[in-house]
């Protein structure tokens, strides 16, 4: 009989898979959005490329505070909010 994972296994494996899917999502979005920064045309480093709103009052979510655990078509409604900066 396999070993089971204890609580502290799992919750570690919980917060990697996380991390991996918002990497993910994040790099689907900056593809979305052109894959470069709107201004200088960046496009080097991902983790240098922000999604920034035009209009703050329309902003339903943020996509870099926990914004990247939603659904893809939530996270594209929301994208079309914004333009792609670099940092």
């Amino acid at each position: 009989m396999p070993e089971k994972r204890t609580y502290r296994q799992r919750a570690r494996y919980l917060i990697e898979a996380v991390k991996k899917r918002r990497k993910k999502l994040k790099a689907m979005g900056v593809k979305y959005k052109g894959g470069k920064c709107v201004i200088c045309g960046y496009n080097k480093c991902l983790e240098c490329l922000v999604f920034h709103h035009l209009n703050p009052k329309e902003k339903d979510f943020g996509l870099s505070t926990k914004g990247l655990t939603r659904s893809w078509e939530k996270i594209k409604r929301e994208l079309d909010k914004c333009v792609l900066l670099c940092v």
